[in-house]
């Protein structure tokens, strides 16, 4: 055979080689892609692989949730696998339904039923009247003089290729309307303060729980804090609304979280993930009928001032060391666990509450006079959340609840939570 001859054998011999190699490799792909939705799909997962809640037990009131796998003891616990049955997957019963709107006292501070009136959408097509067309003419070109000292608005580091991060809270110009519009906004979105006592099934351990959950949650996710404050206001929102039985307390706070991480987050995690953090508790329908729920009752208003909205706004105003800013967003999130006392605070006096004290543990400083002249706060004023949320930094230790310690233990956040809160309050 001539050398032309052998080269041509040699290259197809490659050429069979090198289909034989990617057939196999596409078997060990294929092989692999179907081992992971075997694992997902083990309804007997390996405990600690996931973030769950677990049910909750049908004895005592005020019995708390019982965290591992799925364990169900009770009538009122229902997997809700049954979705054709309609409602949330429950089916027909004398039980009370799983979520009722409140009958309020008359002073009328909860929210009214939402109406089942849908408004009628006229779907004609766009017409415009040719009368009117004919006298529309283009826009003249407007020349002013330009100065040579003149500064444009525009952000020059778009064209000079540099990249900046903007921080509104920053705009100078607009920053007392910006503080004015949240303080406007905060008592808009601001829940009921007493709302558990007209909760028939659930309690405030069983809160606690669902927001020390929903710290995890997001840690595992690796979400803004930002999400963690909007999940929680959704949460109070919605019950102070509507009765909801502890079997579905779990469903409404995904929902929130969902919701909170939809209108926050740049890539929020899928649904399905959410479906597996409960441990497949609930299916995909069940969460976006609930997210439905949640959105009708809030009217679709989520854009709720927090917390950690106002700590941003006073540590541009009063720089502290980045400890203390950690220590501020800890005393923060404490104040998320407990409905008492803190709901009967705005985001705004519990903010300044959380760094007045924060300042104090680590600098001992304490509220400037600039930043009693933004907020109209004076110390005197925040008194009261000072020293509620003191208790609860005393408290912190021995809490049932543990996340949020948990997670300000980490060198991201200084180990902020690990610091000795005062004993005794010296404030001036």
């Amino acid at each position: 055979m001539s050398s032309g001859g052998q080269t041509q054998g040699s290259a197809v011999q490659d050429s069979r080689a090198d289909i034989h190699n990617q057939e196999n490799m596409l078997s060990r792909l294929r092989g692999a892609a179907k081992n992971r939705i075997e694992n997902r799909e083990n309804v007997n997962p390996k405990p600690g692989s996931r973030t769950v809640l677990g049910a909750l037990e049908n004895n005592q009131r005020r019995q708390p949730f019982l965290r591992g796998a799925k364990q169900v003891s009770g009538p009122q616990i229902i997997a809700c696998k049954s979705e054709e049955h309609g409602g949330f997957g429950e089916k027909p019963s004398t039980r009370p339904p799983a979520f009722q709107i409140h009958v309020d006292e008359p002073d009328g501070a909860c929210s009214k039923k939402p109406s089942t009136k849908r408004a009628t959408m006229d779907c004609s097509p766009l017409t415009l009247n040719p009368t009117v067309t004919r006298l529309r003419q283009p826009l003249a070109t407007i020349n002013l003089p330009v100065e040579a000292s003149f500064d444009s608005p525009m952000d020059m580091s778009i064209i000079e290729s540099e990249e900046r991060p903007t921080n509104v809270n920053e705009v100078s110009d607009y920053a007392a309307e910006i503080h004015a519009h949240l303080r406007e906004m905060e008592v808009k979105s601001k829940p009921k303060a007493g709302y558990m006592k007209k909760q028939p099934d659930i309690t405030n351990s069983m809160r606690a729980i669902l927001v020390d959950w929903l710290v995890e949650v997001g840690e595992e996710y690796k979400l803004q804090n930002e999400t963690l404050y909007l999940a929680v206001n959704y949460i109070d929102r919605f019950l102070s609304s509507m009765s909801v039985l502890r079997g579905k307390l779990q469903l409404v706070g995904t929902a929130a979280m969902l919701l909170a991480s939809k209108f926050e987050e740049i890539y929020p995690p899928e649904v399905a993930e959410f479906v597996y953090i409960t441990d497949d508790t609930y299916i995909k329908k069940q969460v976006l009928r609930m997210e439905h729920l949640v959105l009708t009752v809030l009217s679709f208003d989520l854009a709720a001032p927090t917390i950690n909205q106002f700590l941003t706004q006073y540590f541009l105003h009063q720089p502290v060391s980045s400890k203390v800013e950690s220590l501020s967003m800890f005393l923060g999130e404490l104040s998320l666990v407990d409905c008492d006392p803190f709901l009967k605070y705005l985001p705004s006096q519990t903010a300044a509450a959380a760094f007045i004290l924060a300042n104090h543990t680590i600098a001992g400083g304490s509220w400037s006079k600039a930043l009693v002249e933004m907020t109209g706060y004076t110390l005197e004023d925040l008194m009261l959340c000072i020293q509620d949320l003191h208790q609860t930094y005393l408290g912190a230790t021995r809490h049932t609840q543990q996340a949020v310690r948990e997670k300000y233990k980490g060198s991201k956040y200084h180990e902020v939570s690990l610091i000795e809160p005062p004993e005794k309050l010296m404030l001036n």
